[in-house]
């Protein structure tokens, strides 16, 4: 690719590859865990991109470990670390960020049934065989029976162990985990991959994912408001910060009013109605519950309808108590709850100058306005 970073950090329409292709296997419940296999020397950056850009409830299922000098020895390192329970294992290259949910289902119904198998597309197009050196045609090669391979490629966990350690005795080294079950004497079937899975190689590649990803200028845009009362004996919680206080916001939850405004907002530009239809006040479970995890619950389920937060604008309307010194922390809190950077979430307070409820101190009100583009 050349410069100066890994192609897996570069972003393609806003969003590093790496974070694309991982967001593609975690809108999966087959997918219980991910290990990302990564240089020494990016190591912190890689995990420190993930648990930015992913929202915290699926912080659990990523595994990171440090990759080794050849393809095979990285991921014979994944697989170590992967949690004991796990049978069917898939390997996917993080430069393939248009893996599609049907391929990956392809791949682990595949595993399940024959124990290994690899995504795999026709090849098309003729092909010549070049003397080295010379860039003169030797010979056309049949194409007849010529798959071209791709990821995931899927096995069962044993048997891809056995694999690893055959190759490891017997000095092999495979190109991809299905040259080494190769090795080992296993049979391994393809199964349908899709065209658009291309990988990542060459700058002209970005250029082509940018294309395939046009539909991304399609936006969506919400609105959300919200409205409490000022009560005592309750914490007043604002953006997810404790503020303090005398008063605080009544309400079944924590009646975080930013919190519901900006979750309104979401479900708006989701179409999906309002908080109210999916916390309803007469379900005890969210009784006295922290807004951010309901507001970690619509992100999530934004994604998973291919959604996510491009920006926010948030603004409160109280009268007491000040707020400034609060808002950065706001600003933070939320844009992890969002799986967004800081900066694509903006919180101003202001006043009504004494008038009306929130005027007298008798409440506090939130607007939010959201900007929602496609994974």
């Amino acid at each position: 690719m050349g410069g100066n970073r890994p192609k897996q950090f570069l972003n393609l329409c806003g969003q590093p590859l790496l974070v694309r292709t991982c967001r593609q296997f975690l809108t999966l419940t087959a997918i219980t865990s991910i290990v990302i296999v990564a240089h020494p020397d990016h190591g912190v950056e890689t995990k420190e991109l993930l648990f930015a850009h992913l929202p915290k409830h699926i912080h659990h299922k990523l595994f990171f470990v440090q990759g080794g000098a050849l393809r095979q020895d990285s991921v014979h390192a994944g697989l170590k670390v992967l949690p004991a329970t796990i049978e069917v294992v898939l390997v996917h290259d993080a430069a393939r960020p248009f893996i599609d949910e049907a391929t990956i289902v392809r791949t682990i119904d595949g595993a399940l049934t024959h124990g290994a198998v690899i995504a795999a597309v026709p090849v098309n197009d003729t092909l010549k065989r070049v003397t080295e050196g010379t860039h003169i045609i030797a010979t056309t090669v049949d194409r007849s029976g010529l798959w071209q391979a791709q990821t995931p490629q899927a096995a069962d966990r044993k048997l891809l162990l056995s694999a690893f350690d055959n190759a490891s005795a017997t000095g092999f080294q495979g190109t991809d985990e299905a040259s080494l079950l190769e090795h080992l004497g296993v049979e391994v079937q393809v199964v349908q991959g899709n065209k658009k899975n291309l990988k990542i190689t060459h700058p002209g590649d970005m250029q082509l994912a940018e294309k395939l990803l046009s539909h991304e200028k399609t936006m969506k845009i919400g609105h959300g408001y919200d409205a409490h009362r000022l009560v005592s004996d309750r914490k007043l919680i604002l953006g997810g910060v404790e503020i303090k206080y005398h008063l605080g916001l009544d309400g079944h939850s924590d009646a975080d009013v930013v919190c519901h405004a900006l979750t309104d907002a979401i479900l708006g530009a989701m179409g999906a109605g309002d908080i109210g239809r999916h916390f309803p006040d007469s379900d005890n479970q969210y009784k006295n519950i922290s807004s951010i995890l309901l507001l970690e619950q619509i992100v999530k389920k934004a994604q998973q309808v291919g959604l996510q937060l491009t920006n926010a604008d948030i603004t409160i309307i109280c009268q007491q108590p000040k707020l400034a010194g609060y808002l950065t922390d706001m600003q933070n809190t939320l844009a992890r709850g969002c799986a967004v950077s800081p900066q694509a979430v903006n919180i101003k307070a202001t006043t009504t100058e004494k008038m009306g409820f929130t005027g007298r101190g008798e409440g506090i009100s939130a607007h939010a306005v959201v900007l929602m583009g496609a994974i």
